[in-house]
């Protein structure tokens, strides 16, 4: 299976470290992660095998995302491994200093399509509406974070 690659950026004025406060402060996601909201279900919710759940949808009318912190290397980045029914696949944000002050915000997925050979043929027609979606999150995670 070919996976489908999504890598969106935005840069911020605040620093690495306060955008990847706001970033992994993850009962705050519904504040910038379009239409989702997130918790934390196992561990601290900071550090490697801690377990994170995030609904994505309107109402009640949508998919939950479960998913395992791989990675915690703040204020440089943090890996997720999605382990849900309909999202599978690997996720990591990166936040990296900027020369001159701010940072980059960087959203990197690697996902296994759902739904076989129809979300394959789909994926080029979905491809830019979840990058436009991400990078919209991104920014609103960039202005959040300068609050």
């Amino acid at each position: 299976m070919i996976p489908a690659v999504i890598s969106v950026s935005v840069e911020a004025e605040a620093s690495p470290a306060r955008v990847f406060a706001v970033l992994t402060d993850w009962p705050r996601h519904d504040e910038w992660m379009v239409l989702t909201r997130a918790r934390v279900t196992a561990g601290d919710g900071r550090s490697p095998g801690s377990r994170l759940a995030a609904f994505t949808g309107v109402g009640p009318v949508g998919f939950l995302d479960l998913m395992e912190i791989v990675e915690w290397d703040p204020p440089a980045a943090v890996a997720v491994r999605h382990a849900g029914r309909l999202v599978r696949g690997t996720g990591i944000f990166r936040v990296l200093p900027r020369q001159g002050g701010g940072s980059t915000i960087i959203w990197e997925e690697e996902l296994d399509l759902p739904f076989g050979p129809v979300g394959r043929a789909g994926w080029p027609l979905l491809r830019p509406v979840c990058e436009a979606l991400f990078r919209l999150s991104l920014r609103r995670l960039a202005d959040l974070s300068t609050d």
